[in-house]
């Protein structure tokens, strides 16, 4: 029964995209993959029938998918046009943690657009997450393309720096975000979150250099 009620949604939410939103005949095939993706990866890892197992929460310089969004919003190139389908399907998805399908849906806005600096942004980001905070390859290529597309835009050197830091690789992702507070307007909305998330991470950095040379046999 799970099973057919997740094929059910899927078809639910593939219809609503094309009638209701009615997103162009070009992007429909690559939603339907994303969503078949998702429906072969519940398929594959989904265990309803199990009871539930809590794990202890992990430390992230992330925060949740709705604040993502909003922070990557508040840094994007030009305001949101509410008739930009493509980027408020993909918001919508993002921030519930439907990162496949916001992934899909954005592929069909940089086929249509390779210049869309936000839509290769917002990718990345859908991307890292639904690769649960890990920097795949196919993230790090949207954040270039971003970057390309852009080369002034604030976003792809936060995030990226963001992804970096959830990886583990503290001092790229501090080398990027702190090249980025030192060009970045003092006026800029972004720029109290930048310099408390930097604080953090060099908090992290000084806690694991001095846990490293605590260890046995280091100086």
């Amino acid at each position: 029964m799970t099973w057919l009620f997740v094929a059910l949604m899927a078809a639910v939410v593939f219809a609503l995209l094309v009638f209701v939103f009615r997103i162009p005949k070009q992007g429909r095939e690559a939603v339907a993959a994303a969503l078949l993706l998702g429906v072969a990866g519940y398929a594959l890892q989904g265990s309803p029938g199990k009871p539930g197992a809590p794990k202890e929460a992990v430390e992230k310089i992330a925060g949740n998918p709705a604040d993502t969004v909003a922070e990557r919003r508040r840094m994007a190139s030009q305001p949101l046009n509410p008739g930009n389908s493509w980027q408020v399907i993909a918001d919508g998805l993002a921030r519930h943690g439907q990162f496949a399908d916001a992934a899909g849906v954005l592929l069909g806005a940089v086929e249509k657009d390779p210049k869309n600096a936000d839509a290769w942004l917002a990718m990345g980001n859908a991307m890292v997450g639904h690769a649960e905070g890990t920097l795949s390859p196919a993230a790090l290529y949207s954040y270039r393309k971003a970057a390309e597309a852009d080369p002034t835009h604030p976003g792809p050197p936060f995030f990226l720096g963001m992804a970096l830091a959830q990886s583990g690789r503290f001092d790229d992702a501090r080398a990027l975000w702190a090249d980025l507070l030192a060009r970045s307007p003092k006026d800029a909305p972004w720029r109290g979150d930048l310099e408390a998330r930097l604080g953090q991470l060099d908090a992290l950095i000084a806690q694991q250099n001095s846990a490293e040379n605590g260890q046995p046999g280091r100086k």
